[in-house]
């Protein structure tokens, strides 16, 4: 991975450049920020520069030895920890498991989310977590020294998904590591990493992609006309990620935008029809049993659509971030989230990602939450 090949993130790169020039290089780093922005591709560039035999003032060479490893994802001092799950719950699961999956979807692209990499590995409902055991495999690991190169580099995606006790025993390890040991951390959620281990890093802000970055990106690829570019720019908010699903929206995106509007039309019409309850209670049985991540995804998608339709009511188009199928419902459906009802669409969404988040039972939340619309659509 180049650095030249990052969108935008001009300043976080000077910034990892000038640390291996003047060899100021922290054992253990924390790139911390947004979905979307790039987090990922700059431990894969960093860890590269690092590594590269003859790197220029800019970037990594992409020739030598080690470089060619990398962009193949293949060096034997490169080493990863993401979120899996079990195929078995009889069994333990270790990254190296899907280690072949891992560096087929980055080579794709290194902007990647937890459903995408979800739905690439087949995981179904099953909860994507960092298991206990997987602390063994990463000491392991990181006790011997590096094979070829002056770092042995362990890129960790998403710590905040690490179980309590993996996160305790690496903790040890993080604080007092192996000579020539590189921890990189990439997570979307600081908070939720144990204040432990934060502590002991260095960490590295990474903002939003700036709206010129990303327009100057996707017009550079040729694939869209300059109107879809500004609205793909627009709907993103600095999240490449949003830029490509305002194009072509994910299956998850499809899905929740599809039972959204269902929810909402059988919410009104159930409000002076009763024989529409059964269909709302056979969604909330749908929605029951897809696995927490996705539960808490359409909760949090809930909230986001629901204030863009009672924001569309203003008529102020710049503060709308909707694709077009979602204005197009919108444009019917916006008069139906007003001052009235809006907060208390925000506060039953928002709850029902609480109680979900607290592992709540999902079959009464979602029934719960259905059955309020019902009250609440008509206010």
């Amino acid at each position: 991975m180049f650095f030249k090949d990052i969108i935008g993130q001009e300043k976080v790169k000077k910034r990892l450049i000038r640390s291996v020039q003047e060899e100021r290089i922290s054992h253990a780093q924390l790139f911390s920020g947004p979905e979307g922005n790039g987090k990922l591709a700059l431990a894969l560039a960093y860890a590269q520069y690092i590594s590269c035999r003859n790197r220029s003032e800019e970037d990594s060479c992409g020739t030598c030895p080690p470089c060619r490893k990398y962009a193949k994802l293949a060096h034997p001092d490169l080493h990863f920890v993401f979120p899996i799950f079990k195929n078995k719950p009889s069994q333990n699961a270790y990254c190296d498991d899907f280690l072949a999956s891992w560096r087929e979807m980055l080579l794709q692209s290194p902007y990647i989310s937890l459903n995408q990499w979800g739905n690439y590995i087949e995981a179904g409902n099953a909860q994507l977590t960092i298991y206990a055991h997987e602390s063994d495999s990463i000491i392991r690991k990181l006790s011997v020294k590096p094979f070829e190169a002056e770092f042995k580099v362990m890129i960790i995606w998403l710590p905040e998904k690490m179980n309590i006790a993996c996160a305790n025993k690496l903790l040890k390890m993080i604080e007092e590591p192996p000579v020539k040991t590189l921890f990189l951390m990439v997570t979307e959620n600081e908070a939720d990493i144990i204040a432990t281990i934060r502590s002991r890093t260095q960490v590295i802000k990474v903002p939003r992609i700036r709206d010129t970055d990303l327009q100057d990106h996707l017009t550079g690829t040729g694939l869209y006309e300059p109107e879809t570019v500004a609205e793909m720019v627009h709907h993103a908010h600095g999240n490449y990620l949003k830029a490509l699903e305002f194009s072509e929206p994910t299956e998850d995106k499809q899905y929740f935008f599809d039972t959204f509007q269902n929810i909402m039309r059988l919410g009104y019409t159930a409000g002076g029809n009763s024989a529409k309850i059964p269909e709302l209670m056979d969604l909330a049985e749908e929605l029951a049993a897809l696995g927490r991540e996705k539960q808490k995804d359409f909760f949090k998608y809930a909230m986001q659509i629901t204030r863009e339709f009672f924001v569309m009511n203003f008529q102020k188009p710049a503060l709308v971030y909707l694709n077009r199928e979602e204005k197009g419902f919108g444009s019917r459906f916006s008069p139906f989230i007003n001052e009235r009802n809006v907060m208390l669409f925000s506060q039953l969404f928002e709850e029902g990602h609480l109680h979900i988040s607290r592992n709540g039972n999902p079959k009464i939340i979602f029934t719960d939450t259905l059955l309020s619309v019902i009250k609440i659509i008509r206010k």
